[in-house]
């Protein structure tokens, strides 16, 4: 079984949908992508850095979760990153309300020397300079490197990003940054543009859409599952590429065909994040639940055509 390193964000978030708002709560990327690969039995850790207002229980629940945190470093005396946002009626558009960056300001992520050897790394939505730097510490080069980023990097690090990108084995990205960062509107040929940029495979996420992944020419799509209610969709994407990844590590098998697989299982863990707000379902979801709802993925995409 492969050796999984995740990096980004542990964080605060408070959060308001049509269905209710919460106080500040458990959040950010690399939280979301732990508690999702460790639906695999994958040893894992994550690098991360948090405050002294983090409450130790947290870290806690990760270890019980067989995380393993000693990356993540606490500031005693600075505050952890905070976010905020306001969903809309349809649930894809949101406002940001507040940005609060403080100890990941001046974030420099140390990788635990146990993990400068991982087979798989899972760069989680961060500076690409901050995600480049935990490359350069690797002792052994990654079976395969995945990447996560966003249009806001776009728009103030793109050649930092375009950098890092060159270094990828996988990038998964939403349908409006493929578009930003390719320049094409057709996610076929944005695709085609983004593989030129370095990567082997590109997963772009389309939300309530499903998933579409891209190698050299081979095209796979999976749906995402109906769900009766969305109640926040905040982490969905890392909870999706958690799985992603989480289900590599397992499996240790990086072919076209077995990523089509890792998006499916990414997919299934998707979406039970949405149904509870911030890492709530994520934190009590069961091995049982999971298969009963991929059971489900496959009833929802297996047919014969005569």
């Amino acid at each position: 079984m492969s050796k999984l390193l995740v990096v980004g964000t542990v964080a605060f978030d408070a959060i308001e949908t049509p269905f209710g708002k919460t106080d500040k709560i458990l959040g950010g990327a690399a939280t979301y992508i732990g508690l999702s690969a460790s639906h695999f039995g994958v040893d894992s850790g994550i690098v991360s850095v948090v405050g002294g207002d983090f409450p130790a229980d947290y870290l806690h629940m990760l270890n019980d979760k067989n995380i393993n945190t000693d990356g993540v470093e606490v500031v005693k005396e600075g505050k952890t990153f905070f976010w905020s946002g306001k969903y809309h009626n349809d649930m894809n558009t949101r406002d940001t309300l507040a940005t609060e960056l403080n100890v990941l300001e001046h974030f420099k992520p140390v990788v635990p020397d146990n993990y400068k050897n991982s087979d798989i790394v899972m760069l989680g939505n961060l500076h690409p300079l901050v995600q480049a730097s935990v490359l350069d510490q690797m002792t052994v080069k990654p079976k395969l490197a995945v990447l996560d980023t966003m249009n806001f990097w776009m728009d103030i690090a793109l050649d930092d990003l375009l950098d890092v990108i060159k270094r990828v084995d996988v990038i998964t990205i939403n349908d409006e940054e493929a578009r930003q960062l390719s320049g094409e509107y057709s996610l076929v040929n944005a695709a085609k543009k983004i593989h030129e940029m370095g990567p082997k495979y590109v997963v772009i996420k389309k939300g309530e859409h499903g998933a579409l992944l891209f190698n050299d020419g081979k095209m796979f799509y999976a749906p995402a599952l109906p769900l009766a209610e969305v109640f926040d969709p905040t982490g969905a994407g890392d909870t999706f590429a958690g799985g992603f990844a989480g289900y590599l590590a397992k499996t240790e098998d990086l072919s076209f065909d077995n990523l089509k697989n890792a998006v499916i299982y990414g997919s299934n863990l998707a979406s039970f994040c949405v149904e509870k707000f911030g890492t709530e379902r994520m934190q009590e979801l069961t091995a049982d639940e999971v298969k009963e709802r991929l059971d489900q993925f496959k009833e929802l995409t297996q047919y014969s055509i005569k």
